[in-house]
């Protein structure tokens, strides 16, 4: 794990990918082997609990997701976000800050300005294979409804008939 205060060290020599991870799915795991493609160590930016209170009821505490995210393999640095992702890129200044293709044109102005002004390079990525958003809006539906987990979807492994997705980069 990688504090607040010695982010400056790894300024420029990482790439950042951050979230909240809340649930963890493969979707994500996928993204983080594909930003590993970049070749420089990843930097996973964990969101606080108080930043994923704004969107639903954390499931995990953040020193669980970070430990969990930190176990992957992919993984070489692990930061729980005690501010804000602006915070963070300001003092981490990453040599690439890698996001899912979804963020296409929706990166908040102030984090392009940042990125523009710091030399850091903003790298989208095409691995989305399912959003935690969805994930948890199919679990309250289930519990509202009454029925049980699906008998496929969430199962280990790939799902039929789907390739896994060849990372697409798009550098801006």
């Amino acid at each position: 794990m990688v504090g607040f205060d010695v982010l400056k060290e790894y300024r420029g020599r990482v790439a950042m990918v951050d979230g909240a991870f809340d649930p963890l799915h493969r979707g994500h795991i996928e993204y983080f082997r594909a930003a590993t493609a970049l070749g420089v160590p990843l930097l996973c930016n964990v969101a606080s609990d108080r930043y994923v209170r704004t969107k639903h009821p954390p499931l995990l505490p953040e020193d669980q997701r970070a430990a969990i995210v930190d176990a992957i393999r992919y993984i070489t640095y692990t930061h729980v976000n005690p501010y804000d992702t602006e915070t963070v890129l300001r003092e981490l200044r990453p040599r690439f800050y890698v996001k899912g293709k979804d963020w296409d044109g929706r990166l908040p102005p102030e984090q392009v300005t940042i990125c523009r002004d710091c030399g850091i390079e903003v790298v989208y990525l095409d691995t989305m294979l399912d959003s935690s958003s969805r994930i948890l809006e199919q679990f309250a539906l289930q519990q509202n409804t009454g029925l049980g987990l699906p008998a496929s979807g969430g199962g280990h492994g790939p799902t039929p008939g789907v390739e896994s997705p060849q990372p697409k980069v798009r550098q801006r």
